[in-house]
């Protein structure tokens, strides 16, 4: 299963351990991981996939795969800038969103047109669809439970 953590670019120091350590749980249970792969939750989600043994994919906006963040594995350079927001939901299964500011509020957007479950830890409450958790580990079983068979 491929999950994408969705974030700011900018956060402050609690949401970037909150962001790492979802990405070194989610390499540590087995799942792909792919975000923006620029800063703030982004980088925090790959360091986080790095520490725990995985590899993560950043869709990055510009021409460039220099641009990615230095955590990484698996750069792909789209020249889409935010346009590229669609292929990080599309090549997901699940999304997990955290925090976040408008980039991530589109990315909601479009998993929820989409049919994607969103999974939100700290982040915009726009749809009773959705699934609020309050840390990591509750957003890990959240994961594991879906059932993308639907």
């Amino acid at each position: 299963m491929t999950v994408a953590v969705i974030g700011a670019g900018k956060c402050d120091q609690n949401i970037y351990e909150l962001a790492r350590s979802a990405g070194r749980a989610l390499a540590q249970a087995g799942y792909r991981v792919i975000c923006g792969g620029l800063g703030g939750v982004m980088e925090a989600a790959c360091r986080g996939v790095r520490e725990g043994g995985g590899m993560s994919i950043g869709i990055l906006p510009g021409d460039d795969t220099q641009q990615a963040n230095a955590y990484v594995d698996i750069p792909v350079a789209t020249g889409m800038g935010i346009g590229r927001n669609i292929i990080i939901v599309r090549s997901a299964d699940v999304v997990l969103a955290v925090a976040g500011s408008f980039g991530t509020l589109s990315e909601i957007a479009y998993a929820l047109q989409l049919g994607k479950p969103v999974i939100g830890l700290q982040t915009w409450n726009i749809s009773e669809k959705i699934l609020k958790v309050s840390d990591v580990e509750q957003a890990l079983s959240a994961i594991a439970g879906l059932d993308l068979t639907k």
